[in-house]
């Protein structure tokens, strides 16, 4: 199974970047086949119709394809003002923004329909982030992504990584792994009969 791991930030430190760099190996001990997803490596301009028209970015391209080749998708999300960050509703509103006059990528929802989702999230504050993942989830909706319902909100998150950056707890290692498994068998088989 092809999965496609990333965190909703560019911070260097960030708590959500160390956790999806723990979830893609979780999912790479698992035997999926991970993608891990850095979003600071794209050039990805705010949003914005009159620059859209002069032709969608080539990094938005990229991400297109990118997000539509894997069946499977882990985000982990911060969370900013009690919801998720502008990085992330920016990336997702270019990549469902519909390509005109191109026979492939008009198709607004071709990169999302269909995929597994799993949502986590990590935050310095006792709750984790579950307000992100909760305005987040009914946007993967709207995507017409299948949500696992499992989830997970890491808390305490400045304390909870060791100096290598891996989770400290194996608790909170043995819940990131859950939400992965959940996502692994839902989209196991739900893709079951896509072309290899």
């Amino acid at each position: 199974m092809k999965v496609l791991v990333f965190a909703g930030s560019t911070r260097n430190a960030s708590h959500n970047r160390k956790l999806a760099r723990e979830v893609a190996g979780l999912a790479r001990a698992r035997g999926a086949e991970v993608t891990h997803l850095e979003l600071g490596d794209y050039d990805i301009p705010m949003y914005d119709a009159d620059l859209e028209a002069r032709g969608t970015p080539a990094d938005v391209m990229k991400l297109k394809q990118l997000f539509h080749e894997h069946p499977a998708w882990i985000i982990c999300t911060p969370e900013y003002n009690a919801s998720y960050p502008a990085l992330l509703k920016n990336t997702l509103d270019w990549l469902s923004s519909p390509v005109k006059g191109d026979p492939v990528w008009s198709d607004d929802m071709r990169f999302s329909r269909g995929k597994v989702v799993g949502v986590l999230s990590a935050s310095p504050g006792a709750l984790g982030g579950l307000r992100s993942q909760s305005h987040l989830v009914p946007l993967l909706f709207n995507l017409h992504c299948w949500v696992a319902p499992l989830t997970y909100a890491l808390g305490r998150a400045g304390d909870a990584f060791d100096a290598a950056g891996l989770l400290k707890s194996e608790a909170d290692r043995a819940r990131a792994d859950a939400v992965v498994e959940q996502v692994l068998w839902a989209a196991d088989r739900l893709h079951a009969g896509d072309e290899k």
